[in-house]
């Protein structure tokens, strides 16, 4: 009795060519489809692993910022004339300034909220566009909120006569006669 329904499982399983006029699916076509579910599924799983992976390794590799030195050479002091030279504003947030006795180097940091002043020319002083506190040529502050005169950075001079900033060390007002806080030329 078990024979017989053996063979009424193979001739099931296997396409006629009725079966396939009348659009009916063999059974292998039907596996198929469920074989590709299954490999969906197998690779999403994969994917997902793949990428919790990849975010675990990047976890451990510093995020960098990489800012400008904070020791570097301006040039040499003939370089500059009186007054005041906005050429290093953008790339370093300096201005060198030179008078009649010494050449000193303010931080472009407005002491109120800690944006980059600009050099008015015309009015002959700094002026932070944020709040409009105003700095004279020395960077005391006389107009506005900022409620302390900006700072200076050291300066000195290299064994072949160039300017080096140090922008890792500043001066308050109280500092500005120390030495490191200006040049005597």
């Amino acid at each position: 009795m078990e024979q017989p329904k053996k063979e009424a499982k193979t001739k099931a399983a296997a396409p006629t060519a009725a079966d396939s006029a009348s659009g009916k699916k063999s059974t292998s076509q039907a596996d198929w489809g469920h074989m590709a579910r299954r490999k969906f599924a197998l690779w999403s799983v994969f994917g997902f692993l793949a990428a919790c992976t990849a975010a675990t390794v990047k976890f451990f590799y510093p995020q960098v910022l990489l800012e400008p030195k904070t020791r570097f050479s301006v040039g040499y002091p003939s370089d500059f004339g009186f007054g005041v030279s906005t050429k290093f504003q953008q790339s370093n947030r300096i201005w060198v300034v030179r008078d009649s006795s010494s050449l000193y180097v303010i931080f472009a940091n407005c002491t109120h909220l800690g944006c980059t002043p600009d050099w008015n020319e015309a009015e002959n002083k700094f002026k932070c566009p944020c709040h409009g506190s105003g700095f004279d040529t020395e960077g005391v502050n006389f107009e506005g909120p900022a409620p302390k005169p900006l700072m200076r950075v050291q300066v000195e001079l290299d064994s072949e006569g160039r300017i080096v900033v140090d922008r890792s060390k500043l001066f308050e007002q109280d500092q500005w006669k120390e030495p490191g806080a200006f040049l005597l030329i």
